[in-house]
């Protein structure tokens, strides 16, 4: 019976084998891609672990030494100079300016970014090569040399660029010549002066320094641009100067006329000089935008003043007559200063003072009395007629709108001379 089953076992093997020598034969490339594919994965879970095959393409394994082999790192002490205890090393710098991005007037500094690059040799960094070309590194192995220990003076704030990395290079050449290039964002004190401004050019100066080596100084000559501040300071103030002069054409009488624009052109030139103040630093001396914003505030105030001068001297010389009886019976004051505050010309008789007519006789009268008592004058001498304040003053109330006359012509002629000579200064 063990037999049977043995024999019966053996049979079934020999029928089997055929049949896994053929699917063996058909397949033979099954084994493979699993071991590829085990492979795969072990790299992926692994990563430090690299197929051999991929050495061979990776540049960077071709080196039979790494750099800091290469280099030394460890061989020396780079927290020294190098030739320390001798000579000083010569160390060159030289600044690219990317781009000058703010001036601030306010907290008196400018922003700028650029590019600084040293040049020094350091033996020790020396290497052979065949081929005399250089190595350039990033930031990792400027971290482990000797780099000169340049600062800007009078700095503000600064900061190295690191997006998306470190903006650092380090190219070393075989004779230990080395070039070391960052680039450097820095905002410096910059001490302006404002006596002229916005007329005005300030030299700014970007100070480097070291502990071992000497001062560096790159200036910078900051020439202002004034059409920026002619659209928005100059242009509004002569504009408001101007609309001040519109009340001498308005007439006398017309109270809330003028007195609106006056406080109107008064408000507004307060306004420009609140908000270029705001924009300055504090100084403890005049600007030359003050001179001009405070002159031409004064000619808007002269204006109203000019006004309240008129209509005083209009309205005293109506109440005069007034109680000298040269108005009808059936004037009523109350309604004829009901709309304006000043009576007019319509309402009483304008007809002129007798004192003004009569005071040319006696002053004549009094003249030839006081020639009798005086004696002639001799040859040479010129002989003025002497008017008295009180006449003057009578004079120009009688006339008051001869002041509107006068101050369409004085007050433009002042404000062109005022101009020319702010202009001739400055500019």
């Amino acid at each position: 019976m063990n037999l049977a089953l043995l024999a019966f076992r053996l049979m079934c093997l020999a029928w089997l084998w055929p049949v896994t020598q053929l699917n063996s034969s058909h397949f033979p490339d099954k084994r493979k891609h699993k071991d590829l594919y085990n492979g795969e994965n072990t790299n992926y879970k692994h990563a430090g672990r690299i197929d051999f095959r991929m050495k061979k393409s990776d540049s960077t394994k071709s080196l039979l030494i790494k750099s800091e082999q290469l280099l030394r790192i460890e061989d020396h002490d780079f927290a020294m100079r190098p030739g320390f205890g001798g000579a000083a090393i010569p160390v060159g710098i030289d600044v690219q300016v990317e781009s000058i991005d703010s001036i601030s007037e306010v907290n008196m500094d400018f922003t700028m970014t650029l590019y600084l690059r040293h040049y020094w040799q350091d033996d020790r960094l020396a290497f052979p090569s065949s081929s005399n070309k250089s190595r350039t590194f990033d930031a990792r192995l400027v971290k482990k040399i000797w780099v000169p220990d340049v600062f800007f003076v009078h700095s503000k704030r600064s900061f190295i660029h690191d997006t998306t990395m470190e903006n650092i290079m380090l190219r070393v050449y075989p004779d230990g010549n080395i070039l070391y290039s960052v680039r450097i964002t820095v905002t410096a004190l910059c001490s302006m002066d404002f006596s002229s401004f916005p007329l005005d050019t300030q030299n700014c100066s970007l100070e480097l320094e070291s502990c071992w080596y000497n001062r560096l100084y790159i200036n910078f000559i900051l020439r202002r641009h004034i059409f920026f501040f002619m659209l928005q300071t100059y242009f509004p103030t002569m504009l408001m100067v101007m609309l001040s002069w519109v009340s001498f054409w308005i007439d006398r009488r017309a109270v809330p006329a003028r007195v609106s624009l006056g406080i109107t052109t008064v408000l507004t030139m307060s306004t420009i000089i609140t908000g270029v103040s705001a924009s300055m630093p504090q100084v403890s001396y005049v600007k030359a935008v003050d001179i001009y914003l405070w002159a031409s505030f004064l000619f808007v105030f002269l204006s109203v003043i000019e006004y309240a001068a008129v209509n005083y001297f209009t309205t005293v010389e109506e109440m005069k007559k007034l109680k000298e009886g040269k108005v009808p019976a059936s004037f009523n004051a109350s309604q004829a200063m009901a709309f304006d505050g000043c009576f007019h010309d319509n309402d009483i008789d304008m007809t002129p003072f007798s004192d003004l007519s009569g005071t040319p006789n006696t002053d004549r009268t009094t003249q030839s009395q006081n020639s009798a008592s005086e004696p002639p004058p001799t040859e040479g001498t010129r002989l003025r007629r002497k008017r008295s304040i009180k006449h003057n003053l009578n004079f120009i109330m009688a006339n008051s709108y001869m002041i509107d006359s006068y101050s369409r012509i004085i007050f433009p002629m002042a404000y062109l001379l005022f101009n020319i000579i702010y202009w001739s200064l400055y500019a």
